[in-house]
């Protein structure tokens, strides 16, 4: 069995939905720490032919608090954040089917943010077709009090499985004899993206999902899951 653990991200970008697609279980962490600059929500999209951020506010808390205690700000506008993809994708070819996904992702009924950014994640996956199984890290019965690679030593033991693997940029993070002393075989994914057109601008890669899905019809997003090395 194949194991892959991150962070829940904001629509992220496609080299994520490859992880998964890689893997049979995925692991969502909810009980580590949120951080401030980094992408769990938040991410880029085109706009006039530039990367431009979106975000998900939140509401003001103890930095100490983990993602699944931190909740969205009750002056979250969901239409405004709507109407930012409209603005910028209007006139994409795969418009209308991704602008539906993305008004239901919005449209979820919580304020948590784990939960929000779950769902939105789920409902990516099953619209391009990635059967992985996805669970919360805290539902594993392992001591979570365990840090860094000692801690996902324990959720693969947890899991049963037999391969972790993990994106090409924590390689200097995880031990390859550490793993292999537990019967588990450690792996590294490298994403890869071939361009696509995105309205004659210039190629800008690496955006949030939402921008493959503009520009790509659903088959070819679900072939592109198969761009990445494994080493």
């Amino acid at each position: 069995m194949t194991l892959g653990i991150m962070q829940p991200y904001f629509l992220p970008y496609i080299g994520y939905f490859q992880l998964i697609a890689a893997v049979d279980e995925f692991i969502v962490y909810d009980n580590i720490k949120y951080t401030k600059k980094g992408w769990i929500n938040r991410n880029r999209l085109l706009s006039n032919g530039e990367a431009a951020t979106f975000s998900l506010p939140l509401r003001k808390d103890s930095d100490a608090l983990d993602i699944v205690h931190r909740e969205l700000s009750e002056s979250f506008d969901r239409k405004k954040l709507l109407n930012q993809f409209i603005g910028a994708y209007g006139k994409a070819p795969y418009f209308q089917e991704t602008i539906a996904l993305i008004q239901d992702i919005l449209l979820y009924d919580s304020s948590n943010l784990f939960y929000f950014l779950k769902n939105s994640i789920t409902a990516v996956c099953k619209h391009i077709g990635i059967p992985t199984r996805i669970q919360d890290s805290s539902a594993l019965p392992i001591d979570h009090d365990l840090k860094s690679q000692d801690r996902v030593l324990a959720m693969c033991q947890a899991t049963h499985a037999t391969t972790y693997i993990n994106p090409i940029g924590g390689v200097e993070l995880y031990s390859r004899d550490a793993f292999e002393a537990r019967g588990i075989q450690l792996k590294f994914i490298q994403s890869e993206l071939h361009p696509y057109p995105q309205n004659h601008h210039d190629f800008v890669p690496w955006l949030s999902i939402v921008d493959v899905l503009m520009f790509n019809p659903v088959q070819d997003v679900s072939a592109m899951l198969k761009y990445h090395r494994l080493s």
